[in-house]
Formats: structure tokens, sequence, C-alpha cells
């Protein structure tokens, strides 16, 4: 896959997306489900952000039956993933990503899902 700078940026400038993406830094991978939670948005909403994460190239998901896992995407140039890797250092302890990690630690996962 070629990264665009410029798509890699944008889908970073949504606080929304931003939220999710400092999330699952820290988890590793999560279920939609588990990011509805933490970030109190709704599906749809969760659902189209991951989308634009997904097509910039920042995301990868599976199906683990009615559930989809993302993750973030291995494949990531090295100024992609030295610009994550700084995001996760440091964002985490600021708000509102910091209420965001305690609320997803009140998130079940669901039966059958790996986090």
């Amino acid at each position: 896959m070629t990264y665009d700078p410029s798509a890699f940026f944008s889908a970073l400038s949504d606080p929304t997306r931003l939220r999710a993406l400092v999330l699952l830094l820290r988890e590793g991978e999560l279920c939609v489900c588990r990011l509805v939670g933490a970030l109190e948005v709704s599906q749809p909403k969760m659902s189209r952000h991951l989308a634009t994460l997904r097509e910039a190239g920042l995301l990868r998901d599976r199906r683990q039956g009615q559930w989809v896992h993302y993750r973030v995407a291995e494949d990531l140039p090295a100024w992609a993933a030295q610009t994550l890797t700084a995001l996760a250092a440091d964002l985490p302890d600021l708000p509102p990503y910091r209420s965001d990690l305690l609320r997803l630690r009140t998130v079940p996962a669901k039966t059958g899902t790996a986090a």
C-alpha cells in the first residue's frame, strides 16, 4: 500500500478518530463495541470513523462472529509509525484521552472476543 501523508494527517484531524486511535495504540486490538462504550458515541458513527482510518491505511480489521476488531496497521512507513508512537506516548495522559482509557476499563469484552 502506498501511504499518502495528506490522507494520514487528514484521518488524524477528527477528534473522535484520534481518540479511537489512541485507545487502539494503547490496547493493541479492540472490537467496535468497546470503542463505542469508551468514546460514548453511536455504533454507526464509530464504524464510519474506523472506516476512514482503515481507508487511510492506519488500521486493519478482522471479523470474529458478529464483532469486528481493529488494530493499528503493522506495515506503516517509518514516518507514520514514529508519529503514532509519539501520540501514544503523550496523549493518553491528557483529557479526554485519560477519561476514554478509564471508561474503556468499564466496558465489558463480549464473549468470544480477543479484548
